[in-house]
């Protein structure tokens, strides 16, 4: 039976990051990710993580102007480090799992190359600080023009990193959009594979209904061994609660 992590940038949005902590935990999440905690102090959050029993799995660094990410940007690589940096920190402080180095929407032989080097970068601050880094390609719907286009596109990035603590972030929703056969990427990209996402596709929402049939995705991931939290993040809102029956019924 696989264990669920509430992805707080949209579950619970209504409240603040450590009470929505405490709601995951209140409806039987057994992990939480977020995507951009820092308006709130590490303390308070390692605080919420502490009393509740639960694990980050996950945060971005800082998402830019663009709101995509800084770090695939020729033009911006003092600020994505710091991104990375800071992104670092506030894990550490929180004993986060991973941090998601978001890349931004640009295209390019130079833009690969500053990923790679900014990947590099964060994967020998990670290692120290004891934290995996995650990348995610982004469908070109919800995120026309980001740098990472698909999980082929991504296994070729990690291939040319070549690090052990720089993983994909396998999100069912994104591939869902854009490559569709999900079973099939998920057993090619396996071995690279350190975190997973899901949402119903089309429509970004609960894992009821819409194009995959989670029943079956779920109990798939299972039988291949996948033994992490799987990372509910689908459009809940403010109405969270009300969408949480798939949590309860599923298995």
């Amino acid at each position: 039976m696989p264990k669920f992590s509430a992805n707080l940038g949209f579950l619970w949005t209504d409240r603040s990051l450590p009470d929505a902590i405490f709601a995951a935990k209140t409806s039987g999440f057994g992990a939480v990710e977020c995507h951009f905690p820092y308006a709130y102090p590490p303390a308070d959050i390692a605080r919420a993580l502490n009393l509740t029993g639960l694990r980050m799995v996950s945060l971005n660094t800082c998402k830019g102007d663009s709101n995509a990410g800084l770090a695939a940007l020729p033009d911006a690589i003092v600020e994505a480090r710091e991104g990375i940096d800071q992104a670092l920190r506030y894990g550490q402080q929180i004993c986060a799992r991973n941090i998601h180095v978001m890349a931004g929407q640009i295209s390019g032989d130079k833009a690969e190359e500053t990923y790679i080097n900014n990947l590099l970068y964060a994967s020998d601050a990670g290692s120290k600080a004891g934290l995996e880094i995650l990348i995610e390609p982004l469908n070109p719907f919800d995120m026309p023009g980001y740098f990472l286009r698909d999980t082929e596109h991504a296994q070729y990035i990690l291939k040319r990193v070549n690090r052990q603590n720089v993983k994909l972030m396998f999100d069912c929703y994104h591939v869902g959009r854009t490559e569709k056969k999900i079973e099939e990427r998920f057993i090619s990209c396996l071995s690279q594979i350190g975190h997973i996402q899901f949402a119903a596709v089309p429509d970004r929402g609960p894992p009821d209904h819409g194009d995959v049939n989670y029943h079956s995705l779920f109990k798939f991931f299972d039988q291949q061994g996948w033994n992490r939290p799987l990372g509910a993040e689908y459009l809940g809102g403010i109405n969270t609660d009300s969408t949480l029956g798939w949590l309860h019924d599923f298995f």
